[in-house]
């Protein structure tokens, strides 16, 4: 015979159901509120399985990787997110098996580009970090990620501004003394290892900026630095110390001869005439070369005396060049 609930007991279990309709109903309302913050955010957001199979993306990781969720859900991340650390030229491992099997977060590589369902190669950042539930077990992964195309233009710029001239775009002297550090350097570990620097100071180019005024002058400097660019190897390096001065670092040469051909060279042509805007404008350059065969140390020394033959060869008449000679330091 079975036995009659008695009152209290189902006042007991009506509570009980009460309260898990509530808490579902409580969990039910959290997780639409979780769901409508996550596909409000400006981030990719993927969730995976522990198998490392996608869950769920929000709406910006669809637009991000070109795959809307229901062709993604079950596929392997790499599949969807097709990642390359840029820096290692190499594709990506599933990052959401490796953070569950290492239990932390990790962070994207400082170059990583998310290769899109079209093909198009975006710069990404940002981590991916396993999902615990309320007892600490593993139940999955997210990543999240944002598109830093304008953040890496920005620090591109940045870097141009720092080390390059931004009329010519050419090095400028804080980018040429480095290289030129790294020649002085390289020569101390090779013996067979030559290189030379070249001062070149415009002849009469104030004429020029008095005459045609300022922007026909940047317009002609312009000109010159393609024309510099032309003269010399691509291991080579010109750069730009502002106003009229220009500077050429020559490497791998195997005596002064090599370096006075080169100056040879930038004269002639330098000396064929520019023109800009229908006018016709000349100029030329007096050149200073300083040889490295071990005897400097810092690479303003050797700067320094190009630019001492420079004035010698300026003093002789336009269109000069001279070498540096050690012994008598002119």
């Amino acid at each position: 015979m079975l036995k009659l609930l008695a009152e209290t007991d189902l006042q007991i279990v009506v509570k009980m159901a009460t309260s898990k309709h509530q808490s579902n109903k409580k969990l039910q309302e959290e997780k639409q509120i979780m769901v409508a913050i996550i596909n409000s955010m400006a981030y990719g957001v993927v969730v995976t399985y522990t198998n490392g199979c996608i869950q769920m993306m929000n709406p910006m990781a669809e637009a991000l990787t070109g795959w809307n969720q229901d062709e993604a859900l079950g596929k392997d991340l790499t599949e969807v997110v097709s990642l390359i650390d840029k820096d290692m030229d190499e594709s990506i491992d599933n990052l959401a098996v490796r953070a569950m099997a290492l239990g932390e977060v990790i962070n994207l590589p400082e170059n990583c580009i998310l290769i899109t369902k079209n093909g198009k190669e975006i710069p990404i950042g940002d981590n991916i970090a396993p999902i615990r539930d309320g007892d600490g077990n593993i139940t999955g992964a997210v990543l999240v990620f944002q598109d830093i195309t304008q953040r890496k233009l920005m620090e591109a710029q940045l870097l141009r501004n720092a080390f390059c001239d931004g009329l010519t775009t050419l090095p400028n002297r804080t980018l040429f003394l480095d290289r030129l550090k790294q020649a002085i350097e390289r020569k101390k570990r090779r013996t067979d290892y030559y290189f030379a620097v070249l001062f070149l100071d415009l002849d009469g180019f104030k004429e020029i900026n008095d005459r045609l005024g300022h922007g026909m002058g940047d317009d002609c400097l312009v000109a010159i630095a393609r024309r510099l660019e032309s003269c010399v190897r691509s291991g080579d390096t010109v750069g730009r110390f502002g106003g009229d001065e220009f500077a050429v670092l020559l490497e791998e040469i195997r005596d002064v001869t090599d370096a006075i051909n080169v100056a040879k060279r930038i004269q002639d042509t330098l000396g064929l005439p520019f023109n800009l805007n229908g006018h016709q404008v000349g100029t030329t350059a007096s050149i200073g070369i300083a040889l490295n065969c071990g005897g400097y140390h810092e690479p303003e020394s050797l700067l320094r005396d190009a630019d001492i033959a420079m004035y010698r060869a300026k003093q002789q008449g336009k269109a000069r060049f001279s070498v540096f000679d050690e012994a008598t330091n002119c």
